[in-house]
């Protein structure tokens, strides 16, 4: 590169120089620059401009670049953008995909509903571009020598990213997102409107428009035929799995990034891993529905040292085949969710032994936020005087229930039928699951049929797991068998003994009321 192009640059801070760098002159150059992860987000923002956007097979990657003057004869102060080797078009579909992935869910947890944010990203492609160029300048090593970044680290890499803005910008973050690279329009210009993001929205038309082209051109991925007429490769794998193409679909139409992932380097090595766990091939497109996010994660970097984490935890590695059936996406997640979550369980006062147990059972205990689902259920329970870590212990998945929708509803309607607070939470502690179920296809119909039985109300504190049997099938058989026995059974012995012992529980008791009123009728003779 000849140095008297630049020997006078170009006053204008907004002015873009732009170099193609090769390998050898970027890794000689890469020692002398700040790398761009160190930049403010103020100095980065309104970098790129709008008349050279970026392509889907080249990113402009934008920063500051001190160039030392004893190395190049020169030293540039302005701002300047460079270029890494092109990336293949698949590649930079599948991260924005994933960029718009992070992008909605920081939206969501600023306080945005689902469909705001989903506005707002169909609006924001050129920002979507730049989350990308960032990928592709923070982690420049790892597409040196062709490495993909897995979804872990993309997230990893833009939500601090996101958090600065943020913090920077406020509640203008989503203003931003819209008008870049040029700076939102001032505060007098924009519509008055209660809700500023609301404001952002496009006409719900265009934005849905924009949002099935995009999921139409990955759906239609799935289906599409080389020159010889054959599916892609990854079809055909997926298909000689047991998915079909409609699941294909599905799963594309959930997670657009999908068809775009490579065969060879992301979707076989993890199948095969979860094959070599004792998974059985059958239960690989189940796992794949529910979270095709799997695919995009690094075996070495991520799967493996997430599994030995949660190993250390107290997880049975013999158990892994039916943990990541039951909740694959146990193994997507960051290993700071994966600690805070752990740390809060610890608080609760259970013991390293009983949290391997739980997490074994009901991984998906992972899933819930600790803020906004488990720390507030616990301080509900706690209300009523019930011992979190037992009922955590014995039933985790209550935590995952609405307080709201699912938990109220059933103590107010045992208060209603006379209990106590003490008393119900007596209930909860010896049978967890009591709140699982329907209030009004279970306990109802349940409590109403118990109303006919010559049992005290407080033979449910003693026995509430009454509620976890069949009506039909075990309660009212059982129970008429009782009476025309004419025998006084516990309720617990009614319904809680085997087939064979309850009919051997019914003759002693038979026999023995024979016998007493045998010697009754001797007595009176």
């Amino acid at each position: 590169m000849s140095t008297k192009a630049v020997d006078k640059p170009d006053q204008n801070l907004e002015h873009r120089l732009v170099w193609s760098v090769e390998n050898d002159i970027l890794d000689s150059t890469c020692r002398d620059m700040q790398t761009f992860s160190q930049l403010g987000p103020s100095e980065v923002f309104f970098i790129a401009r709008r008349d050279n956007p970026c392509t889907r097979a080249q990113l402009w990657f934008t920063g500051r670049l001190p160039f030392r003057q004893e190395s190049f004869g020169f030293r540039i102060k302005n701002r300047v953008e460079y270029s890494a080797r092109p990336v293949p078009p698949n590649l930079i579909a599948a991260e924005k995909e994933e960029a718009k992935a992070v992008l909605t869910l920081f939206f969501k947890k600023q306080g945005l509903s689902n469909s705001v944010s989903v506005r707002i990203i169909n609006k924001s492609d050129l920002f979507i571009d730049h989350l990308v160029s960032r990928l592709h300048s923070v982690h420049k090593a790892r597409y040196l020598v062709g490495r993909e970044l897995t979804t872990l680290e993309i997230r990893d890499s833009l939500i601090p990213y996101l958090e600065q803005l943020h913090e920077q910008h406020g509640d203008l973050l989503s203003d931003l997102v819209v008008s870049f690279p040029d700076p939102p329009p001032p505060a007098e210009d924009r519509p008055l409107s209660s809700s500023p993001p609301a404001a952002l929205a496009p006409p719900r038309g265009l934005t849905d428009s924009a949002a099935d082209t995009k999921k139409l051109r990955a759906v239609s991925r799935v289906s599409e035929l080389d020159t010889e007429g054959a599916l892609r490769p990854q079809t055909l794998y997926l298909l000689d799995l047991g998915l079909n193409l409609e699941q294909i679909k599905t799963i594309t139409r959930k997670f657009a990034a999908f068809p775009y992932y490579s065969l060879e380097g992301k979707i076989k090595p993890v199948v095969e891993f979860l094959l070599d766990l004792g998974i059985p091939k059958s239960d690989i497109p189940t796992i794949l529905c529910k979270r095709p996010q799997i695919c995009g994660i690094s075996l070495t970097d991520n799967l493996k040292p997430t599994m030995a984490f949660l190993e250390t935890l107290g997880i049975d590695k013999n158990q892994w085949a039916k943990i990541i059936y039951r909740f694959p996406a146990i193994l997507t997640y960051s290993r700071q969710k994966l600690i805070s979550t752990v740390d809060f369980l610890t608080q609760t006062g259970l013991s390293e032994e009983q949290i391997g147990k739980i997490l074994t059972r009901c991984p998906n205990i992972m899933s819930y936020s600790v803020e906004d689902k488990l720390r507030p259920t616990m301080e509900y329970f706690k209300s009523l005087n019930v011992d979190v870590a037992v009922l955590l212990h014995r039933c985790p998945q209550t935590f995952g229930l609405s307080i709201e929708t699912n938990l109220k509803p059933v103590t107010e309607f045992f208060l209603e039928k006379g209990y106590g607070i003490d008393e119900i939470g007596i209930m909860i502690s010896r049978y967890g699951a009591l709140y699982t179920f329907s209030l009004r296809e279970n306990l109802m119909p349940k409590w109403d049929y118990f109303q006919t039985m010559d049992y005290p109300k407080s033979e449910l504190v003693k026995f509430p797991q009454f509620f976890g049997y069949s009506l039909q099938e075990r309660i009212k058989p059982r129970y008429e068998l009782v009476k025309r026995s004419r025998v006084t059974l516990l309720l617990n012995q009614v319904l809680s003994l085997s087939g064979v012992e309850f009919e051997k529980v019914v003759k002693k008791k038979m026999m023995k009321k024979l016998l007493s009123d045998h010697q009754s009728s001797s007595e009176l003779l």
